[in-house]
């Protein structure tokens, strides 16, 4: 929907082939996730069934509300953690609930295992935007900058127009505001601005406090620390990725 040449380094479908194929992809691909969890056993059949089902509704909901911010420029960062929470975590917070769930975990651990996943979601969210940013484009694997250039209305952009002087502020909307730019200047100008705002310290701060939420959940789950090892580890990893 974004156009978006590049994903993990590779080619996305509407790119290599067209439109068409990826639209017959994504809908392939959903009947193959329904077929595969059918196979579960009759036991956790409902449960799991309902929890993707929800969950795949949520991410179309957030996936709406990130066009409908394209077209407004009074987007609070209360409004963009509840859209990153819907388009991106809720799908992090599905696959950790459907393991307990599959495993027969009490509902207070699938719940914690749930919130574990959603907060360390928002984490990679947050930082996904700071990559697009700030990242290495040869590590990051899509070009720097399209948030910028596209005027997407991130937790950078959003906290930018709130910490900024008035100065600063009228450089911003001049730069937003440009239907005719080049696009190196556009991403030079808006990225020193982030940084004589903070944009890039306050970014990693959110970032930190959803992991570290995410890691009280983790905690509170009744399990020996080894048995949650694992998931301990590849929050930890991802926090420190670059792609």
């Amino acid at each position: 929907m974004d156009k978006a040449p590049l994903r993990r380094g590779q080619q996305t479908v509407h790119k290599k082939w067209n439109d068409n194929q990826a639209v017959l992809s994504g809908d392939s691909m959903l009947v193959l996730a329904y077929e595969r969890l059918a196979k579960c056993d009759t036991k956790h059949l409902e449960a799991v069934l309902h929890l993707f089902t929800e969950t795949a509704l949520q991410i179309g909901e957030g996936q709406q509300y990130d066009m409908e911010f394209e077209m407004r420029n009074d987007v609070t960062v209360e409004e963009y953690i509840e859209m990153i929470r819907l388009k991106t975590s809720v799908l992090l917070a599905c696959a950790t609930k459907m393991g307990a769930i599959l495993a027969d975990a009490s509902k207070e651990d699938a719940e914690n295992l749930y919130k574990f996943g959603e907060q360390i979601g928002l984490a990679f969210q947050l930082q996904d935007d700071y990559l697009d940013v700030y990242g290495d484009v040869k590590v990051f694997g899509k070009k720097i900058g399209g948030d910028i250039t596209s005027n997407k209305k991130t937790y950078m952009l959003i906290t930018a127009f709130n910490q900024a002087n008035t100065e600063q502020r009228a450089e911003l909307e001049k730069w937003i505001n440009k239907s005719d730019f080049d696009t190196e200047e556009k991403i030079a100008a808006v990225t020193r601005l982030y940084n004589e705002i903070g944009v890039d310290k306050l970014a990693k701060e959110k970032m930190d406090f959803y992991y570290e939420q995410g890691k009280k959940f983790l905690d509170a789950v009744k399990l020996p620390d080894e048995r949650k090892e694992a998931l301990a580890a590849y929050a930890a990893e991802m926090m420190k990725r670059q792609r």
